[in-house]
């Protein structure tokens, strides 16, 4: 019984680096990743190299002999296993100090038990193997481990004989131990292949896992900064029908149909159902096609109305790539309000062009029988009674008045691009005074001009120019009382030249002056609202910006600004 218990406690403490390895070697990892450490730079061979040495050192202290002759240290396997699996440095540390040791622990040193029990013969194999080894399968390695362990205990268990100390034909219990040892060294060889082995395929598994995982979350993170950076709303759902991901347009969309969701997170809606969450909401009518879209419905698309907004949505299932089964569904939300604001006004510019075509081709030709009617006119006032020259006066005025208005709309439906020449406002300016300041004395109105001197010359349409200035001086003398001023300035700003048109009259409400570059809006009785359009149009063919400053019984500017030449 006690030959079996040395046994027992040799195999035990041999084996301890097969059961201490996987422990140690998850601690060294855990160390590792808490300081952040690359893979590469915690090699597992140091936790088998503590366990193997420390193995190793028990092996020789508890080693004893059998009936006092034969030799029981299985301290070999563990120098083995690690010069096998570890570092070579470390293997050839640890064969040196059980070469030092074993004269200490030796019970009968000699120099045939020294080299016979240490197994020093094989250590240039087992290290020359060592390479070829950690290439090899499970099975392999199995056998190659194996093969050495049963090799040293051979080698072990011949020492006896070989010292002339037994007599294989006398000693039939000395070849039954070294068969058991044979046996013990297979089992303990298959052991520490298994221990070791399992513990690096779990190790191995573990940093596909911990990669995969990354990529994963890397994955999810651009993804879902893709979706923020779209600018629709998009809702991503399982196949249960609840939230799984939603971007910020979405968020900011629901936010405004929910004012006590000012605070609400994106995590606050995540694993709700989608019907909970738009009840009560314009785009609610989605969940139930998102509904439809689980069931394997085809994509959908529609066009929602709400408080002014119109939206368009889209809801498509998603599915496996090779079963085409449903997994989930997605949701798309549009506003497309603008758009469809664009789009009405384009296609009513587009209308207004024809129209404006069409009456250009009217106007010029309306106005071929009305010079002939104006020349038919003033032949028949020669030939007429002085007592019908009133009548023929206010004739011809209204037909003036009409050839002015189709002039000033040819003008506006034309557009062209001006021919321009380089002169001086001031000049332009200069020239109108004396038929301003006639009009003026008629109204009972004064004129204050201010020209800066170091306005330079400009490149301009004169005769443009000159249609813009009257107009804007017509209007705020025709806005203003009797007693009123205008005043016309010019000045130099870093942007460009500017000319100030300015009344002292009873200013323009605000509902008024977003329309009164429009065409045919007019606060006049008898006005046909295309003068403020004409000067808009002239003024952006020179390349400039005109507008308008006004408040309340104050008074009105008109500011319009040329570029430099």
């Amino acid at each position: 019984m006690d030959v079996v218990k040395e046994i027992m406690l040799q195999v035990l403490i041999a084996s301890l680096p097969a059961f201490l390895f996987p422990l140690t070697f998850e601690k060294r990892n855990c160390y590792w990743q808490h300081n952040k450490r690359k893979a590469e730079e915690r090699p597992f061979a140091i936790g088998l190299t503590y366990t193997c040495f420390t193995s190793t050192l028990l092996c020789d202290i508890f080693a004893s002999r059998l009936w006092d002759v034969i030799p029981l240290n299985y301290g070999i396997l563990p120098l083995f296993a690690l010069m096998l699996y570890g570092r070579f440095r470390d293997g050839v540390a640890l064969a040196l100090m059980q070469i030092i040791l074993y004269p200490l622990f030796a019970v009968n040193y000699t120099l045939v038990g020294f080299i016979m029990e240490t197994g020093l013969l094989l250590y240039p194999l087992v290290l020359l193997t060592s390479r070829y080894f950690k290439r090899t399968s499970r099975q392999g390695k199995v056998a190659i481990l194996s093969l050495f362990f049963m090799g040293g205990e051979m080698m072990i268990g011949l020492s006896p004989f070989l010292e002339n100390n037994m007599s294989f034909h006398s000693d039939l219990s000395a070849l039954s131990n070294g068969f058991i040892n044979i046996l013990v060294t297979m089992l303990a060889g298959s052991l520490f292949v298994y221990m070791i082995e399992s513990t690096l395929e779990k190790e191995k598994l573990r940093g596909q896992v911990l990669q995969l995982s990354r990529e994963y979350f890397r994955e999810a993170e651009k993804l879902q900064q893709m979706m923020d950076a779209a600018p629709l709303g998009i809702v991503l759902l399982d196949q249960q029908g609840s939230i799984i991901s939603i971007n910020d347009t979405f968020l900011q969309l629901y936010r405004t149909y929910r004012e006590e969701s000012e605070e609400l997170r994106r995590e606050d809606l995540l694993l709700r159902k989608l019907n909970d969450v738009l009840s009560g909401v314009p785009i609610e009518s989605i969940a139930s096609r998102v509904e439809q879209s689980l069931e394997g419905q085809i994509k959908m698309t529609d066009l929602i109305k709400a408080n002014d907004h119109i939206y368009f949505t889209s809801t498509s299932p998603i599915q496996k790539s090779h079963s085409k089964e449903v997994i989930g569904a997605v949701a798309i939300v549009q506003d497309i309000t603008e758009l469809e604001t664009l789009r009405m006004e384009l296609n009513h510019v587009e209308r207004l062009g024809l129209v404006g075509q069409m009456a250009a081709g009217i106007t010029h030709e309306i106005r071929n029988p009305m010079a002939v009617v104006r020349g038919f006119l003033q032949l028949m006032r020669e030939k007429s009674p002085p007592t019908l020259d009133h009548y023929y006066r206010i004739v011809m005025e209204e037909l003036d008045r009409a050839n002015g208005i189709i002039n000033d709309f040819l003008s506006l439906a034309q557009n062209r691009p001006v021919e321009s020449e380089k002169c001086h406002l001031h000049d332009i300016i200069k020239e109108l005074t004396p038929l301003l300041w006639a009009d003026g004395n008629l109204r009972g109105q004064t004129i204050e001009v201010k020209l800066d001197d170091a306005l330079p010359p400009l490149l301009l349409n004169a005769k443009e120019i000159k249609q813009l200035i009257l107009n804007l001086s017509r209007n705020a003398m025709e806005a203003m009382e009797e007693k009123g001023q205008l005043t016309l300035e010019t000045r130099v700003a870093e942007q460009g030249a500017l000319l100030l048109v300015s009344d002292t009259g009873p200013g323009i409400p605000p509902g008024q002056r977003e329309k009164l570059f429009e065409p045919f809006f007019t606060t006049k009785a008898k006005g046909t609202g295309l003068g403020l359009a004409l000067c808009l149009s002239i003024v952006e063919r020179h390349g400039g910006k005109i507008s308008v400053d006004s408040a309340e019984g104050q008074g009105t500017t008109f500011t319009v600004l040329f570029p430099l030449s």
